[in-house]
């Protein structure tokens, strides 16, 4: 059956799940919640991201790999009450003072004689004679049956328990939400901002009859290659494994190109009056730049990384009149001032003399 529910982004699901979060804490909605989408699109790393952002000790169940006494525990016979009792199993959340995830990974694939058991734990809360602390919060995750994923249809009873979010790849909420923060490989980034629709091709491999397909998980797969290999040829080999020959070959002109010309770490360690002729000279390796500037920028560099994006706008040389500066500029400082944000730098920006000059100009331009 088909899941008619909202088809979100990974970023737009994290940010439910966090209304979620704080509506459970209140007591105003207690619920479990279930992600659907296609594999490597990134459930798992939204749950991961949230037990992160909450503090949150996370229980990753996959359901694949257990039967029903694994989750209900094992029954003994205790003699002098007459009875049988059940021991409870060790992974499930029981401490009433720490917030904890329950994360059942791979519902929809688990066994049909697991799914009763399942249920008291999305409804009730509790399996056999265990109820869950109230700081427990439970998410779901499974692929559906039309991504070609082992799955089976989830029935009415099932489904009823549950909240349900379809997350879907895409290319601009990964790239900003996700991308810079995980330390993707800033050939990857640059390629991905260049061809969005090969974030993730499930659908035309199925389609096609190939086993690989590009996704989210593939492309960080291919970020760590490119910073863990360095003989391009073997590298080739590699990436040509994870995301399919032919979108290997298209990511291999940029990844080249961008070998050649980005140097992060050289234009931070440069003093400002001597960078200019460290900039690279096209679109595809000033984007590479600024993902590489964000995702090496710390409470260090961060002064230097705003005198770099700052001066971009600025570039003179031939290469650079006909791309569009103000605009990359501007994405720059978006990503950079968001990593601030997140991690208490903000004073950076309001010392620095190179952006109170940027943002000058802007003004006079009449920009906001």
């Amino acid at each position: 059956m088909a899941v008619n529910a909202s088809a979100v982004s990974a970023g737009e699901a994290l940010h439910v799940l966090r209304a979620a979060w704080e509506a459970q804490a209140t007591g105003a909605l207690t619920s479990s919640w279930m992600l659907h989408g296609r594999p490597g699109v990134g459930k798992t790393e939204i749950v991961q991201g949230l037990a992160r952002e909450m503090d949150a000790e996370l229980f990753d169940l996959r359901l694949t790999t257990i039967e029903p006494q694994d989750l209900r525990g094992l029954p003994f016979y205790d003699h002098e009450a007459g009875r049988t009792v059940w021991y409870r199993p060790e992974d499930l959340p029981d401490d009433p003072e720490r917030p904890a995830i329950l994360f059942l990974d791979e519902l929809t694939a688990a066994a049909p004689t697991l799914q009763p058991t399942v249920y008291g734990l999305l409804q009730e809360r509790r399996v056999g004679r265990h109820r869950l602390p109230d700081s427990v919060f439970i998410v779901a995750a499974g692929n559906m049956v039309e991504d070609g994923a082992i799955a089976y249809d989830m029935g009415t009873a099932l489904s009823d328990r549950l909240i349900h979010l379809i997350v879907q790849a895409e290319a601009e909420d990964w790239l900003r939400n996700y991308a810079a923060s995980a330390g993707i490989h800033p050939a990857v980034a640059a390629f991905l901002r260049a061809r969005p629709d090969l974030l993730e091709t499930t659908e035309d491999a199925l389609r096609r009859g190939q086993t690989i397909a590009c996704t989210p998980r593939s492309w960080a797969r291919v970020s760590q290659i490119m910073q863990a290999v360095p003989d391009r040829m073997t590298r080739q080999v590699m990436v040509a494994g994870t995301v399919g020959e032919a979108a290997a070959a298209e990511f291999a002109l940029i990844a080249d190109e961008i070998e050649a010309s980005v140097h992060v770490a050289e234009m931070l360690d440069t003093p400002r009056g001597k960078r200019g002729a460290l900039y690279p000279s096209t679109l595809h390796g000033l984007t590479a730049l600024i993902y590489g500037l964000t995702g090496a920028a710390n409470v260090q560099t961060m002064p230097a990384a705003i005198e770099i994006l700052a001066d971009m706008r600025g570039l003179s040389d031939p290469s650079h009149r006909a791309l569009p500066l103000s605009e990359l500029t501007s994405f720059g400082f978006e990503m950079l001032i968001s990593k601030a944000i997140e991690n208490g730098w903000q004073e950076a920006f309001a010392t620095s003399d190179a952006y109170a000059d940027y943002a000058r100009a802007r003004e006079a331009a009449g920009l906001p």
